[in-house]
């Protein structure tokens, strides 16, 4: 892996993560029965995997 993949899936890893929060904390779910957006935890690392495999896809690594 070199520097800039790292960095670019860990600022992902960061906004998926908040913006997963914050979906949850204004959105969420009103039943409970949701089985992502029915705790702050699940919802926060749900975010967070779908931001670092996004901030993923726009690094290109060189082929050898």
């Amino acid at each position: 892996m070199n520097k800039k993949l790292l960095i670019f899936t860990l600022i992902g890893i960061v906004i998926g993560s908040i913006a997963g929060y914050l979906y949850y904390t204004e959105i969420g779910c009103l039943s409970g029965t949701c089985p992502i957006t029915s705790k702050p935890l699940n919802s926060t690392l749900y975010g967070g995997l779908m931001g670092g495999l996004l901030f993923n896809t726009f690094i290109s690594t060189p082929k050898k």
